[in-house]
């Protein structure tokens, strides 16, 4: 099993203390409330609900969309829709991507980013996260169309996996998403902080849409969630609000790291920086009670989210200043 972040429980028992700040996901610590459900919310079988699509299109931009248990349902699925294929998936990014097309068959490569357009020419399928996770790179819009119309011609496919793109809507590719091998991936889970109802969207061509269905088969998306989601896709006035709060925490993050000797790059929602010593930076936090991401293989850094509060902010305050005087 891949590791992933938000494993208090392991924290738990490996530390020995229970008062976690939690910076591991890049997932807004600020979440969206969720409405006074239906009662026949708990009752129904979860029919898909035409509004909850509708919504997500305006939201997205995106032509056609096909609601997903979490962006990892279609993640698992899409490699069983194509024959073995040479597939380049962009690294350091979410693992789950290069695990799923390595296990179903597929001759894998991890490519930098800036070997990314070499890959187009000698690939099948390429993968893309974008903003990257973990360090938030970003490959314009503009480029990523380009290689999908070179994939497409080709009968190949670019997958763009947008799940931190929700602070950044003007680099998304999902208002093109309807054109032959473009696959755009987006989830509720980062910017709306609601990761713990397994929704995300899915943007393609009709077909492809319609073959990804059939393998998830029905009722994928359950009565809250699906009520839960509508709210938050049409709360504008929530989510321009939240923008706004992200891009001003996500710039203390930075300037907070900056005046600590660290050089990070990242999105509003989380830092990542390449540290020498992430082993070590991660026990110094982890012993003071702050959970950050550790990367070891693909990029050796660190990836913090945001402080949930003023006390959190503090509390990583403190941390960064003893790391420094070590």
């Amino acid at each position: 099993m891949l590791e992933h972040g938000g494993n208090l429980r392991d924290a738990a028992q490996r530390f020995g203390r229970d008062d976690w700040v939690d910076l591991s996901t890049g997932i807004n610590p600020r979440w969206y409330p969720a409405p006074t459900l239906d009662g026949n919310a708990w009752h129904r079988l979860p029919e898909p609900d035409p509004a909850l699509t509708a919504a997500a299109q305006a939201f997205y931009g995106a032509p056609h969309m096909l609601p997903v248990a979490g962006t990892q349902a279609a993640i698992q699925t899409l490699p069983r829709l194509r024959k073995p294929s040479r597939v380049a998936v962009s690294a350091p990014s979410y693992a789950e991507h290069a695990h799923h097309w390595a296990d179903h068959g597929h001759t894998l490569t991890l490519t930098p980013y800036d070997e990314l357009e070499d890959a187009v020419a000698h690939h099948d399928v390429v993968v893309v996260v974008n903003p990257n996770n973990p360090t938030g790179a970003a490959v314009p819009a503009a480029q990523l169309l380009r290689w999908a119309e070179r994939l497409a011609a080709r009968g190949g496919w670019l997958v763009v996996d947008e799940a931190f793109g929700d602070t950044a809507q003007h680099n998304s590719v999902a208002a093109h998403s309807a054109l032959p091998g473009l696959i755009v991936l987006r989830s509720v889970g980062k910017f709306f902080g609601l990761a713990g109802i397994r929704l995300g969207f899915v943007a393609a061509h009709p077909a492809l849409l319609r073959d990804l269905a059939d393998l998830l088969g029905p009722w994928t998306i359950s009565g809250p969630a699906q009520q839960i989601a509508l709210a938050a896709l049409t709360d504008q006035a929530w989510q321009d609000q939240t923008r706004r709060e992200l891009r001003a925490s996500g710039e203390r993050l930075r300037a907070l790291l900056a005046a600590h000797g660290i050089r990070a790059s990242g999105t509003p929602l989380f830092q990542w920086w390449a540290e020498r010593q992430p082993e070590a930076f991660w026990q110094h936090m982890a012993e003071r009670g702050i959970w950050v991401r550790l990367f070891t293989q693909a990029g050796r850094g660190i990836r913090l989210g945001l402080p949930p509060d003023e006390a959190g902010w503090q509390r990583l305050q403190a941390a960064l200043t003893e790391w420094t005087k070590k």
